[in-house]
């Protein structure tokens, strides 16, 4: 039987599925709103599916994961912070947002085709949140498209991070290590891809910086 906070989720994936059905006649700003909306629930649901993963992680497990410097997109140059954010150009914010957007397709495949099998104890639970990572982040690089096409060519430039990964390892440990690990670098990213779009949206609103 489906939970109710399962129908619940479901419902509001729905929701923000829907967002960008309709584009035509809106503005930079409406566009960002809704942007905003969808990598905001990107984040936070990747942070729950950490902490399911977290339930049942060996504490010895993080101490052989890779260094968050070995993450595929840690070449990107990217705003240390948001008053580093707030003096990037607008077309420039959301090239960056995107290319760590477009970056993901690949490791959020293998993610999603390891999780029905991986050996933990919520298993079932990574696996659906996991292909709601996958619907959101479609969403979301349609969306900001859309934007690209308000803003301009110059927002068009994105940076190629290529994921030389495949399987996540044959043993349960380092299947779960490696699982643990790319989610990792994608909760960091997806922190970072709605911080460029929060502020994106402040500053098309025109809102003073530190309001932002």
């Amino acid at each position: 039987m489906v939970s109710q906070q399962s129908q619940s989720t479901k419902l509001h994936l729905a929701v923000l599925m829907c967002v960008f059905v309709s584009t035509d006649g809106l503005g930079v700003n409406e566009l960002l709103d809704r942007a905003s909306l969808l990598s905001d629930k990107l984040h936070t649901l990747s942070t729950s599916l950490t902490g399911d993963l977290d339930s049942h992680f060996p504490p010895h497990g993080k101490l052989f994961m890779p260094r968050p410097s070995m993450c595929h997109t840690s070449s990107l140059q990217t705003p240390n912070d948001k008053d580093q954010a707030l003096r990037v150009p607008e077309d420039e914010l959301l090239a960056l947002a995107r290319s760590l957007l477009l970056a993901w397709s690949d490791p959020l495949a293998v993610l999603s085709s390891e999780a029905p099998t991986l050996p933990h104890p919520e298993r079932d639970n990574i696996n659906s949140k996991t292909k709601e990572l996958q619907e959101q982040i479609n969403s979301l690089g349609a969306g900001l498209q859309h934007l690209v096409n308000k803003m301009g060519p110059a927002a068009q430039s994105v940076s190629i991070l290529p994921f030389q990964g495949g399987g996540l390892g044959q043993d349960k440990s380092s299947r779960l290590i490696n699982f643990h690990f790319l989610l990792s670098c994608f909760r960091r990213d997806s922190h970072k891809i709605d911080s460029f779009l929060k502020v994106l949206r402040c500053r098309a609103a025109k809102m003073r910086p530190e309001m932002c």
